[in-house]
């Protein structure tokens, strides 16, 4: 079973970007789903954006337009590019690894990484 580690949370201002990166213990070469998911207290946990190892991708609706997901199958590494956040976007960021791209089945899950939006 994978292990993953995120990286990159923090608090930002309104507006402003964040770049989230999940690095993946072994090959993801082989995984053909890889996918971000969030939490906010009091919410259940929601598809954030996901990507195969094609190169589909699958976006939440609330997203779209301002996220990009990535992988680097060479360095292991999915990425969570976050343009103009807002406070709504506030909330515990998961990587998931062997979902699908409209859920995370039974796929393995990192510990998260906080990010905060300031208005």
């Amino acid at each position: 079973q994978v292990q993953l580690v995120e990286f990159g949370g923090g608090l930002v201002q309104a507006g402003g970007s964040l770049r989230l990166s999940c690095a993946v213990s072994g090959s993801i070469f082989s995984i053909n789903t890889m996918g971000w998911y969030r939490q906010a207290p009091g919410k259940q946990r929601e598809l954030v954006a996901a990507i195969t190892s094609g190169g589909n991708t699958n976006y939440g609706d609330s997203v779209k337009g301002r996220f990009t997901i990535s992988r680097d199958n060479a360095k292991n590494t999915v990425y969570l590019q976050m343009n103009n956040l807002n406070p709504e976007d506030t909330a515990v960021y998961y990587c998931n690894a062997g979902g699908q791209l409209w859920g995370p089945g039974l796929g393995s899950w990192g510990q998260g990484t906080q990010v905060t939006v300031s208005s």
